[in-house]
């Protein structure tokens, strides 16, 4: 038996009242999604703890079958696997965000999800001025970097700026939960103001400005945390796994898990992403030498965090329609059995724009076996599926059959 993992990120929502108080999964049309779902078996999923917070980070780790209370270390630490960036054990990483602040409110997370190619060039100037023994900033993708500082401090508390668009930034700057944090504090808002003196005249942001775009005008710190200490899904489960993702987290989540990490042509972790080379790249991974596969897109949490009710209904439907369809194809006539399990991490309801801690919908379909009553994949349906609500590592354990 071999295994893979679809992950539709923030897919799962609440209902909306301009869909008649139905979600865009329910109006989605998902007719790949639900054939798997009448052959499988279904529930919902408790993928955080309640005194955590629902980043895609803790959310992702849960699917995977890890405590989070455990090993969670924030975002930072994860790009910076994926990156390639080696990290001493004192070594504080952090998300670093480009975003756009607006008559002193944060506009948007993304800057107007600014291209890979412009943002390098803002990290670059960055460094020029800003750089040291003790501090470093390093390029990633789109809006999403990494920022490392020399024996930091977490006892410092971050708002991840997805979380409080409108919101005046000042009142969202980075707090201390513990003396410990001060100095650490301190100089991580001295360097977001600084970012902005820096940011505001450089070229690329006249230019975006002249072309009507959102300028990325400030850094933004958060999820600070320390190198993992977790063991390989090798020692955990016996299997050999690869991930597939445009995110730079995920992959360095699957960095630490021991997953092999499968670079896609063309995937971008938007709407607009290669979602037929993700695809492709899952079944040849499940043909070859892998056991099993973690496929994330990220679109659907993105049309989340944009408040786009049509665009994460699309997106979803992307996601039923160019990589679900082909993967039953393509597995249903592999030599080896194929278990495929579908998920969210968490939901991003349209409505809030963020990341809540509602339980999320899973199916789980193993060639073979006797399917529950649930016919359709949502929010609702799946609550009536055999597996029940689930937590911790039940959800892969329960793929694996472990």
């Amino acid at each position: 038996m071999k295994y893979i993992i679809i992950l539709g990120d923030g897919m799962s929502d609440r209902p909306i009242e301009s869909l008649g108080e139905k979600t865009p999964l329910m109006v989605a049309d998902i007719q790949n999604i639900n054939s798997l779902c009448e052959r499988g078996r279904c529930g919902k999923f408790v993928t955080v703890p309640e005194d955590m917070p629902p980043g895609s980070a803790v959310t992702n780790l849960s699917v995977l079958g890890y405590d989070p209370a455990k090993v969670f270390q924030g975002r930072g630490v994860l790009e910076a696997a994926s990156m390639g960036v080696e990290l001493d054990y004192s070594d504080l990483a952090m998300r670093c965000n480009l975003i756009c602040i607006e008559n002193g409110k944060i506009k948007n997370h993304s800057a107007g999800h600014i291209s890979t190619e412009e943002s390098h060039q803002l990290i670059e100037a960055l460094n020029k001025e800003l750089e040291s023994d003790m501090i470093r900033f390093y390029p990633g993708v789109s809006y999403r970097h990494l920022f490392v500082l020399k024996d930091g401090s977490d006892a410092i508390s971050c708002t991840p700026p997805h979380d409080v668009p409108g919101t005046d930034y000042t009142d969202v700057l980075i707090q201390v939960t513990e003396s410990a944090g001060e100095r650490t504090a301190a100089l991580l808002n001295i360097l977001t103001l600084q970012s902005q003196d820096i940011l505001k005249n450089h070229p690329v942001n006249l230019k975006r400005i002249a072309e009507g775009k959102d300028p990325a005008n400030s850094i933004w710190f958060w999820s600070p945390g320390y190198r993992p200490k977790m063991k390989t899904m090798t020692e955990l489960y016996g299997i050999k796994g690869a991930v597939i993702s445009a995110v730079d987290l995920v992959k360095g989540l699957g960095i630490y898990a021991g997953l092999d990490v499968i670079e896609v042509e063309g995937a971008t972790g938007l709407f607009d992403t290669n979602y037929e080379g993700k695809a492709q790249a899952a079944v040849d991974a499940l043909k070859g030498d892998y056991d099993f596969v973690y496929l994330h897109v990220e679109a659907t949490d993105e049309a989340g965090h944009e408040g786009d009710v049509d665009l994460k209904i699309r997106t979803i439907e992307y996601l039923d329609n160019r990589i679900v369809k082909y993967i039953m194809e393509q597995t249903s006539c592999m030599p080896e059995d194929v278990a495929i399990a579908i998920t969210p991490d968490h939901g991003t309801p349209c409505d809030v724009r963020t990341h809540v801690h509602d339980p999320v919908p899973f199916l789980i379909y193993h060639p073979g076996e006797k399917p529950d009553d649930v016919l359709r994949y949502d929010e609702v349906s799946t609550e009536s599926g055999s597996y029940g609500t689930i937590e911790g590592d039940t959800f892969i354990r329960s793929l694996l059959k472990s």
